[in-house]
């Protein structure tokens, strides 16, 4: 079942969407909450764009497109389109507001993610034996979780390293500028790094 090429590569792609997508929650409910001091609550409500987002495009991407176009190209450009929308998300810096630079990156991904997962799911499901629907079906959905869960465990080893080798190289810097702001700074070269290898994974 996994050696059909459509099928298999169904499969990769939610394991990849789901390490990308879980690894963005991750870091930016961090910076939400760490760096601009939002409460659990307030958090929840800004993630709502990539929610609606999402859900539009999917209905766009199942109803509309797949039929036209199939889905390698809907797979392909929402996953290099979540990528551009992570690159942006890297620019975060310690002083940068909720509605000038997170907002955008939070719709764009939504829109790569929304032509990505619901297409992969009804590859990864299609044509299958009807004994085997069951087993197609979990593996489709299993990508997600499992991407998410070995995508956030590496994602966060490299923001740790990229946070110590940040402090390591700027040893004498909480003197001069105070040890909040040097904090700051440390968690958001930490929070661009990981923005930047989940780019590279999306991509």
């Amino acid at each position: 079942m996994i050696l059909d090429r459509d099928r298999g590569g169904a499969y990769v792609a939610t394991f990849i969407a789901g390490a990308g997508l879980f690894g963005t929650f991750f870091f930016l409910t961090y910076y939400l909450q760490q760096t601009l001091g939002y409460s659990p609550l307030v958090t929840g409500v800004a993630f709502l764009p990539i929610s609606a987002g999402s859900a539009i495009t999917s209905n766009l991407a199942t109803i509309v497109l797949m039929p036209r176009v199939g889905p390698r190209p809907l797979v392909a450009s929402g996953m290099l389109t979540a990528a551009g929308a992570i690159v942006w998300l890297a620019q975060l810096g310690p002083h940068i507001g909720y509605a000038t630079g997170v907002v955008g990156p939070l719709i764009t991904p939504a829109i790569g993610i929304g032509l990505v997962i619901p297409p992969s799911i009804n590859t990864g499901t299609f044509g299958v034996a009807p004994q085997d629907a069951g087993v197609a079906s979990a593996t489709a959905n299993v990508g997600q979780p499992l991407g998410g869960s070995i995508g956030t465990s590496l994602l966060n080893t490299l923001f740790t390293a990229a946070v110590t080798c940040y402090l390591a190289a700027h040893p004498s810097t909480a003197r001069l500028i105070g040890r909040l702001a040097l904090i700051g700074l440390t968690l958001a070269h930490g929070y661009d790094t990981a923005f930047w290898w989940i780019a590279w994974i999306f991509a």
